[in-house]
């Protein structure tokens, strides 16, 4: 079985990308590749911090690599919190944090203020080939408190369009066949097993 290393430190993440590729490749974590760095995601969109750490991995490791990039554009903020997603209440990732940071900030907002969409940027590189680009969205809108407690990061405040329910109330599976990585990911697995 082929094997590939997505670069991410994020648990949640694998547990995605490893349940949508269900066997097809082997996935393997930065931890399994033999890196523990702090990879620099400073770029100012979800396609520059994605080629900046695939290839951070590929040139100090020499794998053949895929990462991505997520996060959450709420529009009544101008689309933050954006490529800053993960940190957009301090510099810790801290999941309640965020959420109760984007909650304040759209506090008094009716529901049709609160239109949001969450993106997913993946850049691959194999071989010596140019970086290629996959892109997901899902369009949804921001509740007023939680709900849920499955998923992570903003999955329990978000939802989709379409649905009565949030991210976080929904089963892995459930979440993967309309998320914006699911739809993300599914595009490279096209373009790795034709």
């Amino acid at each position: 079985m082929k094997k590939i290393v997505f670069a991410t430190n994020n648990a949640h993440k694998l547990e995605e990308l490893r349940r949508i590729f269900a066997g097809r490749m082997e996935i393997l974590s930065l931890r399994d590749a033999g890196c523990f760095d702090d990879i620099p995601e400073d770029a100012d969109s979800f396609e520059g911090n994605a080629l900046a750490k695939a290839r951070w991995v590929k040139d100090r490791y020499g794998y053949d690599c895929f990462a991505d990039d997520s996060g959450l554009e709420v529009d009544a903020l101008g689309g933050a919190p954006g490529v800053r997603s993960a940190r957009f209440a301090g510099v810790d990732h801290d999941d309640e944090a965020n959420n109760r940071l984007l909650l304040e900030k759209l506090a008094g907002l009716r529901a049709d203020e609160r239109s949001a969409r969450f993106r997913t940027a993946i850049c691959l590189l194999e071989g010596d080939s140019a970086p290629r680009y996959f892109n997901g969205a899902v369009e949804g809108h921001i509740l007023e408190a939680p709900c849920g407690t499955a998923g992570f990061g903003y999955d329990p405040l978000f939802v989709p369009d379409g649905w009565s329910r949030t991210f976080a109330e929904a089963s892995g599976e459930e979440k993967d066949a309309v998320s914006h990585r699911g739809r993300a990911v599914r595009a490279l697995i096209g373009y790795l097993l034709k």
